[in-house]
């Protein structure tokens, strides 16, 4: 898989279906998760951004999704579809969310799950530092 058949591009109302297809196929969100058109907008308009990357075919392979609580950015819904996983995408899409996040200069946060070994050697190569044994606690219903 060669970069030239692959583009990045911010994220355009048009690219929502595909985005929740590549969310719920590589288990990263989807609309159960809260993961809407109208909440993906209202982050970016809040200084926020959503990068996709296509195939030629116009196809999203992957995503990088930046929100920030004007203290610090957050990093999530960061993943590739497994056929262009090794091809140096994932350097590439974390260079062009560390590129926006310096711009806006705010500090950078990020989840990953403790068995993602690859994420992880990935983020530490890029700076990132563990910060302990903390627990992520979520409501994702209050009516539930």
């Amino acid at each position: 898989m060669e970069f030239k058949d692959l583009r990045s591009d911010e994220y355009e109302k048009c690219d929502f279906e595909g985005l929740i297809r590549l969310w719920e196929d590589i288990h990263l969100g989807g609309a159960k998760r809260g993961d809407t058109q109208e909440i993906i907008e209202d982050t970016i308009k809040n200084g926020g951004q959503l990068f996709v990357v296509k195939n030629k075919s116009g196809n999203i392979v992957g995503s990088t999704w930046i929100t920030n609580d004007k203290r610090r950015n957050y990093l999530h819904h960061f993943g590739i579809r497994e056929e262009y996983r090794g091809s140096g995408l994932a350097q590439k899409l974390l260079e062009i969310s560390l590129e926006f996040c310096k711009n806006n200069g705010l500090q950078i946060k990020l989840e990953v799950h403790k068995d993602n070994l690859k994420a992880i050697k990935l983020y530490e190569n890029y700076k990132f530092k563990y910060l302990g044994d903390y627990l992520i606690f979520i409501i994702r219903n209050y009516n539930e």
